[in-house]
């Protein structure tokens, strides 16, 4: 982990801070140890507290390598996954015309 310092919005922060609290719950429900997880993922203990902790320093391939231990890679796919504001931009920007063109008809 490098020592940059990554600065977030407050709203970001509580959203990572969130997902640290999460993972470590998982970590509990499954009795294991914060040693045990981080050998698995082959990463070090402080970085696992940094994860717990929801820090915005932590590479987020860190962050899958332990919800795959946890068996939670599969919620990494939620990420992102319904982005209701990109299609709204995405159909307004899409043009149709006014009104369908006349069918002619022969006599």
């Amino acid at each position: 982990m490098t020592g940059k310092k990554v600065l977030l919005m407050p709203r970001s922060k509580k959203i990572l801070e969130t997902v640290g609290e999460n993972i470590k719950l998982a970590r509990l429900r499954r009795k294991l140890s914060s040693e045990q997880v981080s050998e698995r993922a082959g990463i070090s203990r402080p970085t696992l507290v940094s994860i717990e902790k929801g820090s915005a320093g932590v590479a987020i391939g860190y962050y899958l390598q332990v919800m795959a231990v946890l068996g939670l890679e599969q919620d990494f796919l939620w990420l992102a996954k319904d982005d209701e504001l990109g299609r709204k931009l995405q159909d307004s920007s899409l043009t149709s015309k006014a009104r369908a063109p006349k069918l002619k008809r022969e006599k």
